[in-house]
């Protein structure tokens, strides 16, 4: 019986994680509801059990993947892949009404600038006070402060050594879980109550899986709006990080 189920598992590699995720998520929700009552959403702790299975994954085979290393769960790296996340990022924007989009106007335009601008700045100056002083390192983990996007964008495009990139990963990562847990606990005292301020938190916060479970917590209606802004927002930091921000390092530090 278990030779078949891993014959199973491994012939139909996406099939089963796909099995695996829909498992994870209902634990993760069934925890939410019980433990916190839906005050934590139950994407954040499906997030935080992701990263367990990982980290035992990576212990167990001693390889890059994590649990995608070992065969019976190889599916979860496809499924995790670039290609299955950018589908899903550009299906969510579809349920964007237009006409609420435009109401954001200057306003979203300014909360991308803002939202680009300042988490490098903050990330930066982690990267200052764990003693990292060459531009390239410091950009890179700048920019993984923008989006766990930007950063492995920017330090491929710049050269970064592969610590340096796990690291920015890692910041974005914990902004994205930060994002996800803190959102409905503040979305009353900020507004966050319709598609306009969806749209400008979506700007400000950048990172789209963070806005994406903080806004389904807070209101599902909410969240092709937030999506929407914070899909851009990993657009501008991936151009800019490699270039602008980097070029403005350089000329700050030799």
């Amino acid at each position: 019986m278990l030779h078949m189920i891993e014959h199973v598992f491994i012939e139909q590699s996406l099939v089963a994680a796909f099995g695996v995720v829909g498992a994870v998520m209902w634990l993760s929700l069934a925890m939410s509801r019980r433990f916190t009552a839906g005050r934590v959403h139950g994407s954040a702790i499906a997030i935080v059990f992701g990263l367990a299975l990982a980290y035992a994954g990576g212990l167990m085979t001693g390889g890059q993947k994590g649990l995608a290393d070992v065969p019976v769960f190889a599916g979860i790296g496809l499924m995790g892949g670039a290609m299955l996340r950018d589908f899903a990022i550009v299906a969510t924007a579809f349920e964007v009404d237009v006409v609420e989009a435009r109401k954001a106007g200057l306003l979203g335009v300014l909360s991308l600038g803002l939202g680009t601008i300042l988490p490098f700045i903050v990330g930066v100056l982690v990267a200052l006070a764990f003693g990292y002083h060459d531009a390239v390192s410091v950009t890179t983990i700048g920019a993984g402060a923008i989006t766990y996007i930007v950063g492995p964008v920017t330090g491929a495009a710049l050269g970064a050594d592969s610590t340096v990139m796990a690291l920015s990963i890692a910041t974005g990562v914990l902004k994205a879980v930060i994002v996800m847990v803190g959102t409905p606990l503040v979305a009353r005292m900020i507004g966050l109550d319709n598609p306009r301020s969806a749209m400008a938190f979506g700007g400000l916060m950048g990172t789209v899986s963070g806005v994406a479970g903080g806004l389904a917590a807070t209101d599902p209606k909410l969240v092709p709006y937030g999506a929407l802004t914070a899909t851009f927002h990993t657009g501008i930091g991936c151009l800019v990080g490699p270039s602008i921000f980097y070029l403005a390092m350089r000329a700050l530090m030799g």
